[in-house]
């Protein structure tokens, strides 16, 4: 993927970036891995708001994709490359031999008409899924299971991997982008390859209105809104917020732990992702 620079024919469109969208050999989406999408609006099951700023954007419908990869000892290949407005990576559209059509994250790398498969014994190709047991260390993996047969849950996103380290018993090793270094059991699956797209951070989205497209609303400071919606809100001009920082639910948003009592994998944790503070 390659970012393209448009002219500057309006404030908003200088210094604005796209993406090329060379790899991309596919316009419209498979209609039969398409699905509905329920915009919740950053609202959960009982109505409340509990991820603020989001709501509106375009239309979009989603792609079943397969994290699982179980489909074994049948080849695939790979039809199309498509785009996915539901994730900053690509998917590659599969095509097995028995006529099933499976969507799957685009790794890089990744041409149309390579062959892809899944198994206990395939081979080390980019594409192809299989347990950790049978890999190398040093190895750049993505869409890793933390529990077999949950599907992938850890290097989902665009241009991210995971390091295969080292193997101890009957868990591996991984080091992951954030510097966190925690135990897998081996007989999780995991893809060869990193993620595609990886020029997806680099683009400079210029105006209000992309991200508006995108479901992110204004960001608002609680020390700006009224006090009948924030904590922290009102006062003549501008203050502080009088009390130490908080949420609107008045949860202390500084000082305290946010990470959930997960022991079953706090416990497979070897070593915390690397603190972003300077000296």
């Amino acid at each position: 993927m390659a970012l393209r620079e448009l002219k500057p024919t309006s404030p908003g469109r200088r210094f604005m970036t796209v993406p090329d969208f060379a790899e991309i050999t596919k316009k419209r989406p498979e209609r039969s891995l398409l699905d509905k999408r329920h915009m919740a609006g950053g609202r959960n099951n009982s109505g409340r708001m509990t991820v603020r700023f989001r709501g509106g954007g375009n239309r979009k419908q989603y792609r079943v994709v397969d994290f699982k990869r179980r489909k074994d000892e049948h080849k695939a290949l790979v039809a199309a490359v498509e785009y996915d407005p539901n994730r900053n990576c690509r998917v590659a559209l599969l095509h097995y031999e028995d006529g099933e059509k499976r969507y799957i994250l685009a790794p890089a790398g990744i041409r149309v008409g390579a062959v892809v498969e899944s198994g206990e014994r395939v081979e080390l190709n980019v594409g192809n899924s299989l347990p950790l047991r049978n890999m190398p260390a040093g190895l750049q993996v993505h869409n890793v299971e933390l529990t077999p047969g949950h599907g992938g849950q850890l290097a989902r996103s665009a241009g991210t991997s995971v390091t295969l380290t080292n193997k101890e018993g009957e868990h591996a090793i991984l080091t992951l982008p954030s510097g966190e270094v925690r135990r897998v059991l081996l007989d999780c699956r995991a893809t060869v390859g990193a993620i595609g797209n990886a020029d997806f951070q680099l683009i400079w989205w210029g105006k209000a209105g992309r991200n508006r497209h995108r479901g992110f609303r204004p960001h608002n400071r609680g020390t700006s809104q009224n006090p009948v919606d924030h904590p922290m809100g009102g006062g003549e001009g501008r203050s502080g917020g009088g009390r130490h920082p908080c949420s609107p639910n008045g949860v202390l948003a500084k000082g305290g732990k946010t990470r959930g009592r997960k022991k079953a994998s706090n416990r497979l944790i070897v070593r915390r992702r690397r603190s972003r503070r300077y000296g």
